[in-house]
């Protein structure tokens, strides 16, 4: 591990005040920036993403890709409009910007070009904290997604990489979030923080990504008649 990285494999619940703890000597509100493969993804965490909110952290979410393969009828450009739609919708529900970038949904690759972009996000927020997932998942999204982040884990602190956007000075903490996999390790939570007093806003944020949680995850998992 590098020196000043801080990698913590966590539930996709953190309180505010266990972070703070881990940021003693700062005097600010943090930075926080959740990145999932596809709009909707990143919302695993919407629970304790309010309460980072709630506590004056300023938060964003973003999904990596566009999402426009994620249907199983409405046309690349047209999905990718609608899901963008609904992620900004998703983020309005807690009080938080939630970006859309445009990269092809199921296409995803650990890129040089796809690394320098994860790392201009990050530098971009002044990320105090990075969530993110494991490179462990069916979808090949979701893994390159969280190589993407490892591998800009120690470059956001390289002056010589990306020199057009200014350099973070101290390293993110880079937290997991939960998951289900198995192989090639099961995935340990070091915190798990009850949210049950925020659990409505989680749901309403996955209520706004209509296009996946009633159309199209339904139809993939064949509940649809």
């Amino acid at each position: 591990m590098k020196k000043n990285i801080v990698l913590l494999v966590v539930a996709a619940l953190l309180m505010p005040l266990f972070v703070s703890s881990l940021f003693a000597q700062a005097d600010r509100k943090l930075n926080v920036i959740i990145i999932g493969a596809h709009p909707d993804d990143a919302d695993k965490v919407g629970g304790t993403a309010y309460k980072w909110k709630l506590a004056g952290f300023d938060v964003m979410m973003v999904s990596f890709t566009n999402g426009d393969a994620g249907h199983q009828t409405m046309k690349a450009d047209e999905l990718a409009k609608l899901r963008r739609e609904e992620a900004r919708k998703a983020g309005e529900v807690i009080g938080i910007k939630y970006i859309t970038l445009d990269n092809h949904d199921g296409q995803l690759v650990p890129s040089y070009e796809n690394r320098l972009q994860m790392i201009k996000i990050i530098r971009e927020h002044k990320a105090d904290i990075v969530v993110f997932p494991r490179p462990y998942d069916y979808h090949p999204d979701h893994r390159y997604t969280g190589t993407l982040v490892l591998d800009a884990a120690y470059m956001v602190t390289v002056p010589t990489v990306l020199p057009e956007v200014p350099f973070l000075e101290r390293n993110p903490m880079f937290l997991y979030m939960s998951d289900g996999f198995t192989i090639p390790v099961s995935f340990i939570a070091d915190v798990a923080i009850d949210i049950d007093d925020v659990i409505e806003k989680k749901i309403d944020m996955y209520h706004q990504h209509k296009s996946q949680m009633y159309e199209w995850l339904p139809f993939n998992r064949g509940l649809l008649g």
